[in-house]
């Protein structure tokens, strides 16, 4: 079943500390961003990728990613200063009608099969997300006192890909643009209108690089691959 797939890359990675994108750091031969795209770009259900960039970082966006330019379609979109912005403005520029994904654009140990799992189960279902099952206790806490253990059998760490069939996310992004709402992600938007959002087990490997701590994780993850 085809799909695109919409990339927020417009982001600033403060926690990275790199003094640059970290998107254009490299984890062995290639930069974070080259290794996420090139999942999709191997993926044949893929029809088209749409990316969110700075205006003026998209040259050197290009140049990294020349090698994917011919194998499939990436389509460039200015970012906003906020994530949903972002992908607001991938929604705009997206003209069809299937499957649409969200993925972060530093999680570049994303596999096939997920993608695969969350596309029919949005296809069906309307929304999916990739998440792992918390391993940690986890205790809410407020003003540094702990007021509740929670239920670990019932947390899930919430990852990307988010899929979603394309009018039900344009729905959501165009009605939390209208009342000023701002989710941390995009099942955050589908879920305030009532909608149920089905989880799809994803993998650990899945990372997000935010720290150098992740990078680390990263040149493992790719030895382990290779």
């Amino acid at each position: 079943m085809n799909y695109t797939v919409m990339i927020p890359a417009a982001g600033s990675g403060k926690r990275m500390g790199a003094g640059q994108n970290k998107l254009f750091l490299k984890i062995g031969e290639h930069s974070i961003l080259y290794h996420t795209v090139s999942v999709f770009k191997e993926d044949p259900n893929c029809e088209e990728i749409i990316m969110a960039v700075k205006p003026e970082e998209q040259a050197v966006i290009e140049e990294i990613l020349q090698p994917h330019q011919h194998v499939k379609p990436i389509t460039f979109v200015k970012g906003g200063g906020e994530r949903q912005n972002s992908v607001a403005a991938c929604i705009s520029a997206y003209k069809g009608k299937s499957i649409v994904l969200v993925h972060d654009a530093a999680r570049p140990f994303l596999n096939s099969a997920i993608i695969t799992k969350l596309v029919h189960t949005a296809n069906e279902k309307g929304a999916a997300i990739a998440a792992v099952r918390a391993k940690d206790t986890i205790k809410y806490a407020d003003g540094g006192t702990v007021k509740e253990t929670l239920n670990r059998e019932k947390l899930w760490l919430v990852q990307t890909p988010q899929a979603f069939q394309y009018e039900l996310l344009k729905k959501a992004s165009d009605l939390a643009i209208q009342e000023g709402f701002l989710g941390t992600d995009e099942s955050a938007l589908v879920e305030r209108m009532g909608y149920e959002v089905q989880v799809v087990e994803g993998s650990y490997d899945n990372v997000k690089m935010t720290t150098q701590e992740d990078l680390a994780i990263g040149e493992i993850l790719l030895a382990r691959r290779k």
